[in-house]
């Protein structure tokens, strides 16, 4: 293995080792869900007691999951694809498809996310926005944090994985499958 093909390599664990270290957090998001959603649902029609936070704790989690969740989907492979085509594909033909597709569509989408998000995010945070809600949480402006976060995480992930299709790509042809 040449010396940029190894440095790739190295580069593409690292960048995944930055959505896999999510996961050991996110992967309690849909436990911690549903407990709350029991807890929100007993207080409410066994005690008649209302809980906003927990409600809202609900929200944020079901956000979170989603918005830090994007990029470990992308690692895992696990995205929406229609591979009517691509599941037929030999792997140098995936990676092609692989390295257009996110350089063509991913980065573009998650640099536009990131700058668009920009000025929304940082207002909330210049007001310290809370939960119009009594009793709500008062961090809406961490909550809107996530989505520069995922275009981020999502934008480091998708370079990963050109990163592993160049790697598959440059391959003398006897290596790659």
């Amino acid at each position: 293995m040449n010396k940029t093909l190894s440095t790739s390599s190295l580069s593409s664990r690292f960048l995944d080792g930055i959505s896999n270290s999510l996961l050991p957090v996110i992967s309690w998001f849909p436990l911690i869900m549903a407990a709350l959603t029991v807890a929100v649902v007993s207080l409410r029609y066994g005690l008649g007691v209302g809980a906003i936070t927990a409600q809202e704790g609900v929200i944020y989690l079901h956000s979170a999951l989603f918005l830090l969740g994007a990029s470990c989907t992308l690692g895992a492979d696990g995205h929406v694809r229609v591979d009517i085509f691509y599941r037929r594909f030999s792997d140098r033909q995936k990676a092609w498809v692989n390295a257009l597709g996110h350089t063509l569509f991913t980065l573009p989408l998650c640099l536009l996310i990131g700058i668009t998000c920009w000025g929304y995010v940082t207002e909330s945070w210049a007001i310290r926005e809370v939960s119009p809600e009594p009793g709500g949480i008062p961090a809406v402006f961490i909550l809107k944090s996530l989505i520069p976060a995922m275009a981020a995480l999502l934008l480091l992930q998708a370079t990963s994985e050109i990163l592993k299709s160049l790697t598959i790509l440059t391959a003398e042809p006897d290596d790659a499958s």
